[in-house]
């Protein structure tokens, strides 16, 4: 019974949902120290936050789940999209066939693609090679020493914008219809869901984006 309810639509719609707001409290967890950066104090306060999260036991502990979390949303995303291909064996005479849905909202699937090709190249960049080195010689690498070279090329600054801006359309879509998958979904509440999806599709990809821009205009040295 268990299994038929998380293979069904309905049930990978709501496995997605709950993946989808746990890696959002990731996301939050995860700007709020890149903001760290903005303190402009040649890394100290960054170096700090940093510190902490690679080294506390409960957020390394967090970060296995939050792998998983990222497989699920991704593989659930996938088969939805599947599902939703096979359903539609009629073509559509006209090419907009659903007017009233954004088009960020038809591209869930493309944005989810982009997202995770950045995902890859922030990881390779940063996340991985700090881990590999912890593992290897227990100590950090100089992150924000490393943050600062990456960013002055401007193609990696390029990447992370493009990266940023997808994100931010995928939350628009994604963090109101994780409510809705949920059962969440009323007359009452859905304006104020609304607000934060907006709030959140533009401040956490904002902040995201920010960071690379500073360093590469010189603001942040």
């Amino acid at each position: 019974m268990l299994k038929n309810t998380f293979t069904s639509s309905i049930g990978r719609k709501i496995l997605m949902a709950l993946s989808g707001l746990f890696l959002i409290s990731f996301l939050i967890v995860h700007a709020s120290v890149n903001a760290l950066i903005f303190y402009n104090d040649k890394g100290k306060t960054f170096t700090i936050g940093a510190h902490f999260m690679a080294t506390n036991p409960i957020i390394r502990t967090i970060e296995i789940v939050l792998i998983f979390g990222f497989i699920i949303h991704i593989v659930q995303g996938l088969i939805l999209w599947r599902k939703n291909r096979k359903a539609r064996s009629i073509q559509y005479f006209y090419k907009d066939n659903t007017p009233d849905v954004k088009w960020y909202s038809k591209s869930m699937t493309l944005l989810g693609t982009l997202i995770l090709l950045f995902l890859i190249i922030h990881t390779q960049n940063f996340w991985i090679p700090n881990r590999i080195h912890q593992f290897q010689y227990g100590e950090e690498l100089p992150l924000y020493e490393m943050i600062i070279e990456k960013f002055q090329s401007p193609i990696e600054v390029a990447i992370y914008l493009i990266g940023c801006l997808s994100l931010s359309w995928h939350l628009l879509h994604g963090f109101q219809s994780a409510f809705r998958s949920i059962g969440i979904n009323h007359k009452k509440y859905n304006p104020l869901i609304l607000k934060l999806s907006y709030s959140f599709a533009i401040i956490i990809p904002s902040t995201l984006a920010i960071m690379p821009v500073s360093i590469y205009l010189g603001w942040i040295k």
